[in-house]
Parts: structure tokens; C-alpha cells; sequence
């Protein structure tokens, strides 16, 4: 089993990385969180689950062995593969998937692209006893008023680095944290960051049901 990988950062796409271990380019998929915290050519450790499948060899990467840990109870339950696995991680951090599965809160599942009502309700019923919240919440960090939210530069980066252009992930920050003022104010960048990706895709939906009305 491959539990990490460790080198310079050889690739970084939408979706997937690539880290050199050694002159081997190990490629693997990942959250968009994951993929944010990532530079090329910079040092990087990237936790890893391997997925055999009959037909092939995937590796997913995460940024901790706590989302890694997550990753692989989701992939317990009973219809859910890795993709899908992954898509929650990408929505919800790990605590949050402890949380909704230990208050067995069926609807943040749903929250996720690919999870409707049966398979939220699945999902918090097989995970419940599995998943318990850990407690790991950060201490509020909120911005002295009128200055800029130390947050908003790393936020915008590693937007950026996903394909977005400065301007317009600025843009998409304010909106997104107009509508969550509660994640604002907790200062996490990976939080904030799920959080205006999770707005973006939102409004793409949006855009996508009105057309075809």
C-alpha cells in the first residue's frame, strides 16, 4: 500500500496532481483543497489511498491522514466509489462529514453533486457509529475592521492556481462569503475556499436549469 507521497510537485490540474518521487511521476486525483495547497516545484507530502479495481490501479491524494481516514470509511458504504467519495471531501471537510453522519444530518449529504435524498439517507445510516466528531474547529480569527481579511490573498492564490483569474476570484469570494458570513469569520482558508467553489457550483446549476427553461 502507498500511504504517501513525497517530492517535488510535477503537475498540478483541475482535479488531479503529479508529485516526482525519486524520477517517477506519481499521479494521483484530488480535492480541489488538496490541489490549492500544492506548487510546482515545491516539496510536498501528499497522503494517499490506493483503489484497486479489477481493471486498474487509481491513487487519490489528500492533504492530511484525517481526510485520507474519512475518504476510506465513505468508501464503506454501500454504492458509493471513489469519485463520489472524493466529491463529498470536496463539498464538506472532514469534520463536517463526522458531524452530519454522527447528527445523522441526511440533507448536507445532499449538498453534493451525485447525492440525492436515498443516498443521503444511506450514507448517515451506514456511517453512523463509524464517523464521530473529532472536535478540531479553529479558533475564530476575524479581521480588525476596516482592514483586509488576512485570508483573502491565499484564498485568491489558490484559486488562481485552480485557473481562475485574480479578479475574478475576488469577485467570487465576496459574493460567496456574503452569503456565509459565518465561514468568513472563522479565517480558514480551506474552509472559505470549499465554500466559494461550493457557491460557484451553485450558480453554474443555476445557469444550467434556467437554460433549459
Amino acid at each position: 500500500m502507498i500511504s504517501f507521497l513525497r517530492g517535488p510537485v510535477a503537475h498540478v490540474g483541475l482535479s488531479s496532481g503529479v508529485i516526482d518521487v525519486n524520477g517517477a511521476g506519481m499521479a494521483f486525483w484530488a480535492t480541489p483543497q488538496t490541489l490549492a495547497g500544492l506548487r510546482l516545484g515545491e516539496e510536498a507530502t501528499v497522503h494517499t489511498s490506493l483503489v484497486v479495481r479489477e481493471d486498474s490501479l487509481t491513487l487519490f491524494g489528500f492533504a492530511d491522514a484525517e481526510e485520507r481516514e474519512v475518504f476510506e470509511v465513505l468508501l464503506g458504504v454501500s454504492g458509493v466509489g471513489p469519485r463520489l467519495a472524493l466529491a463529498v471531501l470536496a463539498v464538506h471537510s472532514p469534520e463536517a462529514v463526522r458531524v452530519a453522519a454522527h447528527s445523522e444530518d441526511a440533507k448536507a449529504f445532499t449538498k453534493v453533486p451525485g447525492i440525492g435524498p436515498k443516498v443521503g439517507a444511506r450514507l448517515v445510516l451506514e456511517l453512523k457509529g463509524k464517523l464521530v466528531p473529532l472536535g478540531t474547529g479553529q479558533e475564530p480569527a476575524v479581521a480588525a475592521a476596516g482592514a483586509e481579511a488576512p485570508w483573502k490573498a491565499q484564498v485568491i492564490e489558490a484559486m488562481a492556481s485552480l485557473g481562475w483569474s485574480e479578479k475574478d476570484a475576488a469577485a467570487s469570494i465576496e459574493k460567496a462569503m456574503a452569503d456565509a458570513p459565518e465561514v468568513a469569520a472563522s479565517g480558514s482558508v480551506p474552509e472559505i475556499l470549499r465554500a466559494t467553489l461550493r457557491w460557484l457550483g451553485q450558480g453554474a446549476r443555476a445557469l444550467k436549469a434556467g437554460a433549459r427553461g
